[in-house]
């Protein structure tokens, strides 16, 4: 009995535990930290989650961010460490799941305690400039990703500073970040962001030279803005036109040569610009010495993407204003990786080029690997040759070296990694249309890998209109009728689209005449005939409010249907009555009594009326003058009129 006792206990309690912890373990696809502690150096070891292939993409893998809980990081797959004093980090992993369909997994923080120090801690420099933001992958909405803002004292002596990190553009209506965690390690101080001080102070001793972004997402140096100004009041006030947020830390005691980092935690929303082809960026500050105006500024963009994929298009052009695209320069940017075993000599990358865009200004701006452009003749050595068919342009990198991912003996994967940046300008004619650009990767002889679509949209923008004219009322009698008014409509459109109006109608016109005729006994037994003439004027204001769609046929021709309600806000009415009486039995010969009675009549917001429209332009139908008639179907008698106009687009 005890036998079968003590086999069901040990059946049960696992199921028991495993039960246990599916109920209180909320995270489901999670990574683990493994580290192996000797003294006071650390080897961490991620242990994460099968990957689903993406079908027909490269193959899969992992690439991994680590923070070490004492302000240094690391993006080797198996992370190496020694610290500097004794006490307990806190280890953090984000691992990205590239080319794989699920989300990246979560990794629950890791204790490392370090009790005795025996390996000597080397200050290694690592950067090259003296300040650089990077991030540890591209933003997808609802995912987590870090900002590391790094900064180092080239001064040769203990400075004081600030920095500042601005987030959240104002051309987006929606917040794309939220700032959920700060984490820093040397002492630095958030302050209020309003606490915008300015010492008036520029220093010229110092040389400032251009620097490199670092990109954790492509392990590579990426040019980036980086400048050095001397208008801190100017700077700040630029950024905050653009940037919705932003963060203030003050530095102190930074000896020179040193090298500290700052890493934010940015939360994507949901509300994320959902186009996966739309760079958004961040902007960091930096003060290096509060005594003087002296500053960096630097911009890191980032395309949103909806999965971690290295071969990828962007574009800075999402989302335009129709109007103000006539002189703007495009710039474009494809990514790509080499995810063979063994290096690429020759990369082609074959884009696509909408019509609306000018190719003879094509401009390559940036490339990865480096190299020349090359020369019309055939040469040996490394370049990049640009050829353009009707409808692509087609970069080949020739005679190069890029590493496999899955090579042997390669780690690091920001030697398999490229891209080419160029900028491309509007053709003199184009259309407000929605464009789509891909990107065919073909790796020496391999099959194409083609990237996501780049999007170019336009906003709808608003044209208001001048428009004035006379109706033709054929059914009333002395009708006079003009108005004018203005409209309301997208931008100019390209085809169809909605327009609404708003005229002022002044109308004059008499109604119809009607006589009465009849036999009228007077006194004393005289009868007589008696004819009544009853004659309206009518003078109204009228609001017509016409709701149509348009569709113009080319730059020219357009034609609209709609409806339209008029009311009348003022109706005057004038009734003349004049009444003849005669002897005898009809209203021959002259009358023996003649008289008239006037009478008037005003009303406000009265005869309310709907109608339909249809009509034709002729003239500049997007934007400019043009001329139009439209006839007004009206759902009453005599109403039914042509309207004959004149219109100007702004």
């Amino acid at each position: 009995m005890k036998k079968y006792s003590f086999l069901l206990l040990t059946i049960v309690f696992p199921l028991f535990i495993l039960g246990q912890q599916h109920i209180t373990d909320t995270i489901t696809r999670t990574a683990t930290i493994k580290a192996n502690v000797t003294n006071n150096s650390v080897l961490l070891t991620p242990e994460t989650p099968a990957l689903t292939q993406i079908a027909g993409a490269p193959k899969a893998f992992y690439t991994h961010y680590w923070e070490m809980g004492d302000g240094t990081y690391s993006t080797d797959p198996e992370a190496r460490h020694t610290y500097k004093k004794k006490g307990e980090y806190e280890v953090k992993l984000w691992a990205t799941n590239n080319y794989d369909t699920g989300k990246p997994p979560t990794t629950r923080p890791k204790k490392i305690n370090i009790t005795s120090i025996t390996d000597d801690y080397q200050d290694e420099a690592s950067m090259e400039d003296d300040f650089t933001l990077k991030r540890n992958r591209e933003p997808v909405p609802e995912e987590e990703i870090v900002t590391i803002l790094s900064y180092k004292n080239i001064k040769n002596y203990t400075t004081n500073g600030k920095i500042y990190l601005f987030y959240n553009e104002h051309k987006y209506k929606a917040d794309n970040f939220e700032l959920t965690e700060t984490r820093l390690h040397h002492n630095e101080k958030n302050i209020s962001t309003d606490a915008f001080a300015y010492t008036k102070n520029v220093e010229n001793n110092n040389t400032y030279l251009a620097s490199s972004n670092s990109e954790i997402t492509n392990f590579r140096n990426v040019e980036q803005d980086s400048t050095l100004k001397t208008n801190l009041p100017l700077t700040l006030s630029e950024a905050k036109s653009i940037y919705k947020n932003w963060r203030v830390l003050e530095f102190d005691n930074m000896q020179p040569e040193e090298e500290r980092n700052i890493f934010f935690s940015l939360k994507t929303t949901p509300e994320m610009v959902k186009d996966t082809s739309a760079i958004i960026s961040v902007r960091g500050i930096y003060i290096p010495d509060a005594n003087y105006d002296n500053h960096k500024v630097k911009d890191m963009e980032m395309e949103i993407v909806t999965s971690h994929d290295p071969n990828k298009m962007s574009s800075n052009a999402t989302f335009m204003n129709y109007r103000l695209v006539r002189f703007k320069t495009l710039k474009y940017k494809i990514k790509f990786q080499n995810n063979g075993e063994g290096p690429a000599n020759t990369i082609r990358l074959e884009t696509d080029i909408p019509d609306m865009l000018d190719k003879t200004t094509l401009k390559v701006l940036d490339m990865y690997p480096k190299c020349e452009i090359c020369p019309k003749r055939e040469v040996l050595y490394s370049c990049l040759d640009t050829a353009f068919t009707k409808t692509q342009a087609i970069f080949t990198f020739k005679n190069i070296y890029l590493p496999g991912s899955e090579q042997k003996n390669v780690k690091e994967y920001d030697s398999t990694k490229g891209f080419v940046q160029y900028s491309i300008k509007f053709a003199k004619d184009f259309h407000k249309t929605k464009t789509k650009s891909k990107t065919a990767i073909i790796f020496d002889k391999n099959d194409p890998i083609i990237t996501n679509y780049s999007t170019t949209r336009f906003l709808p923008g608003i044209s208001i209109g001048a428009k004035m004219g006379y109706n033709s009322f054929t059914d009333l009698r002395n009708s006079e009728s003009y108005f004018i008014g203005a409209t309301l409509s997208p931008y100019k459109s390209y085809r169809l689209y909605w327009q609404v109006e708003l005229m002022n109608n002044f109308h004059n016109y008499d109604s119809n005449i009607e006589v009465t005729e009849e036999f009228v006994d007077g006194p004393q037994g005289f009868r007589f005939f008696q004819s009544t003439t009853t004659e309206t004027s009518n003078k109204n204001i009228d609001w017509d409010v016409p709701v149509l769609l348009r569709y113009n046929l080319n730059n020219y021709i357009g034609l609209g249907a709609g409806v339209q309600n008029t009311i009348s806000v003022s109706e005057k009415s004038t009734q003349n009555t004049l009444i003849e009486q005669f002897d005898g039995d009809t209203s021959e010969g002259d009358p023996f009594n003649t008289f008239t009675e006037t009478s008037s009549t005003n009303e406000s917001f009265t005869n309310l009326r709907t109608g339909l429209l249809f009509e034709a332009t002729a003239g500049f139908a997007r934007i400019g003058p043009s001329v139009g008639a439209r006839y007004i179907l009206n759902f009453e008698d005599d109403f039914n009129y042509w309207q004959f106009y004149a219109i100007w687009k702004f």
